[in-house]
C-alpha cells in the first residue's frame, strides 16, 4: 500500500490529471494534498480574510478540476492552470459582491473626493455615495474593477495583478484612470484634490488602502 502511493508521489500535476479525467482516486487525493493548503491561502487572502468562504471556494475549486480536467492541455503547467482557474472564481465574486451590495469605501479614500465631513458642510453622505456608484458603473468593467478590488476589497497592486492575471503597471495605471475621472466628476464634492501617488506605488498589503497623505 505504501509503495502504491508512492507511484502517484512521484507522478507530476499533468499525470495526475491524466489519472483523475479517468476516475482515479488515488491520484485524486494526491493533486489535493499538494494543492488544496496553497489554494486555501490564495482564497483567504483574496476574500476578504474569510475562513469559511475559503473553505467552501476550495471545494468548488476541485469540483471544477474533475469536471474540467478534460480541458486541461497536458502540454502546460498545471499550476498555472489552477491558479487561473482560482483567479476567475475570485473576479466572479467580487462582480457578484459589486452587483448587490452597498459601496463602501474607506475614510481616507472618501476625503479625496469629498471637501469637509463636518456638520458644518452641505454634504450629504448618501448623496456622496449614489454619486460616485453612478460614476464607477460608467466606468469600463477592467478599470472599475481595479478600482474596487483596491478600495473595497483591500488589495495591494500585486494582488490585483495576481488575480487579474496582468502586469502590475496595467493595475498602477487603471487606478490612476479611475480616480482622476472621478476627481472630475465628483467636482461637486472636493474639487481639485487629485493626487498621483497611488500608481506609481505597489507596495505591499498592510491591511489597509494608502492614507490620503501617501495618495
Amino acid at each position: 500500500m505504501i509503495s502504491f502511493r508512492k507511484k502517484y508521489e512521484n507522478y507530476t500535476d499533468e499525470e495526475l490529471v491524466k489519472y483523475i479525467v479517468k476516475g482515479n482516486e488515488k491520484a485524486f487525493d494526491e493533486l489535493y494534498k499538494r494543492y488544496a493548503q496553497k489554494m486555501h491561502a490564495f482564497f483567504y487572502r483574496n476574500l476578504g480574510k474569510d475562513v469559511n468562504q475559503a473553505n467552501d471556494f476550495i471545494q468548488e475549486l476541485f469540483i471544477k478540476i474533475i469536471e474540467k480536467g478534460k480541458l486541461f492541455d497536458p502540454s502546460k503547467k498545471f499550476s498555472t492552470w489552477i491558479y487561473a482557474i482560482a483567479g476567475n472564481m475570485c473576479k466572479n465574486e467580487y462582480r457578484r459582491i459589486q452587483r448587490h451590495a452597498v459601496l463602501g469605501l474607506p475614510t481616507d479614500l472618501k476625503d479625496r473626493f469629498i471637501a469637509n465631513s463636518s456638520s458644518d458642510n452641505d454634504y450629504d453622505q448618501s448623496v456622496f455615495e449614489e454619486y460616485l456608484q453612478k460614476e464607477l458603473n460608467k466606468m469600463e468593467a477592467p478599470h472599475r474593477e481595479c478600482f474596487l478590488l483596491r478600495y473595497q476589497q483591500e488589495l495591494s497592486i500585486k494582488e490585483i495583478a495576481d488575480v487579474l492575471g496582468c502586469p502590475e503597471g496595467t493595475v498602477k495605471s487603471r487606478i490612476f484612470y479611475t480616480l482622476k475621472k472621478l476627481s472630475e466628476k465628483l467636482q461637486y464634492f472636493k474639487p481639485d484634490h487629485l493626487k498621483k501617488k497611488d500608481y506609481e506605488t505597489s507596495g505591499t498589503r498592510t491591511g489597509k488602502p494608502a492614507s490620503s497623505k501617501e495618495l
